[in-house]
C-alpha cells in the first residue's frame, strides 16, 4: 500500500529527516505488513529492499552450521533494515525474521542509494544509526556471555516493548530459546520468575508487562547502555527520549 505525505511517522529514521527530505521519499514508500516468524533476508541473498519498521521488530540472527541460531541485534522502529545497501556490501552473514509483527514501509534499494549519495541528513542519520547498530550488536555479544537468562530476558522484553510500543507481546517459548541462544527450559524457569514476581504475565505464547520500571531494575545494564547510546548519536535529530 502506497503512503502519503500526511501519514504518521512511527519509525525514528523518517521522522528525523527534513519535512522536503521525507517528502521526496513518500512517493517511492510502500507500506508491508509482518507475520511473526517471516523471514526478510537469508544470508548472503542480495538485498533489493530495505525497509523502515514501525510497530514490528526484527531479529539479525546467525545461523550455526548445526541449524542452532542466536540473535546478535535487532532492528525496530528506531532504524533501517537492510543497511548493507547503502554502506555497499550488498549482502549480510546474518537471516533476518520478524519476532514482532507489525507494519513496515518498504523502499527499493535503488532509492536509497541514490538518497544517500546527496549527502545531507539522511545520510548523516544513517550513518549515525549504523554505529548505534554496531554498539548493540556488540553490547548484545556481551550480554550473552556475561549476564544470567532472568536479566538477559528482562532486557529483551523491554527493547521488544519499546519497538512494538504496547506491552502485550506474541512470543513463543521456542522462539524466545531461539532468540536467546538458550534452552527452552532455562526461558520457562526465568519467564515463571518474573510471573512469580508480578513483573509478567505469560500464558500461550503471550506475554504481558505488568510492572516496566521493575523489569528494567531486573534487567541487566545493557537495555540502559544500548538505549542512552543511541540518544547520544541521535539526540539532535531524534531529542531525548
Amino acid at each position: 500500500m502506497a503512503i502519503s505525505g500526511q501519514t504518521q511517522k512511527f519509525n525514528n529514521i523518517l521522522a528525523g529527516l527534513p519535512e522536503a527530505d521525507y517528502r521526496r521519499l513518500v512517493p517511492h514508500l510502500t507500506e508491508v505488513s509482518w507475520a511473526l516468524g517471516n523471514i526478510i533476508y537469508e544470508p548472503y541473498d542480495p538485498i533489493k529492499t530495505v525497509y523502515f519498521p514501525n510497530q514490528a521488530m526484527v531479529s539479525l540472527v546467525q545461523v550455526m552450521a548445526d541449524g542452532s541460531t542466536i540473535e546478535a541485534g535487532t532492528v525496530g522502529n528506531d532504524g533501517v533494515l537492510g543497511y548493507p545497501v547503502f554502506l555497499g556490501g550488498g549482502a549480510m552473514s546474518s537471516r533476518a525474521v520478524v519476532q514482532i509483527a507489525g507494519t513496515a514501509l518498504a523502499l527499493d534499494g535503488a532509492i536509497l542509494q541514490q538518497e544517500f549519495a546527496r549527502g545531507g541528513t539522511l545520510q548523516a542519520i544513517l550513518l549515525l544509526y549504523t554505529q548505534a547498530f554496531l554498539a548493540q550488536v556488540s553490547q548484545t555479544a556481551a550480554c550473552n556471555r556475561f549476564h544470567a537468562i532472568e536479566a538477559r530476558l528482562a532486557r529483551w522484553l523491554l527493547q521488544s516493548r519499546d519497538f512494538a510500543q504496547t506491552s502485550d507481546l506474541k512470543l513463543t517459548q521456542d522462539f524466545l530459546s531461539s532468540m536467546l541462544g538458550t534452552r527452552r527450559a532455562s526461558v520457562t524457569v526465568a519467564a515463571r520468575t518474573l510471573q512469580q514476581a508480578g513483573l509478567i504475565d505469560y500464558n500461550r505464547g503471550h506475554i504481558t508487562i505488568l510492572d516496566q520500571a521493575s523489569l528494567e531494575t531486573v534487567s541487566c545494564e545493557c537495555y540502559k547502555t544500548v538505549r542512552t547510546e543511541y540518544y547520544r548519536l541521535l539526540e539532535r535529530f531524534l531529542g531525548q527520549p
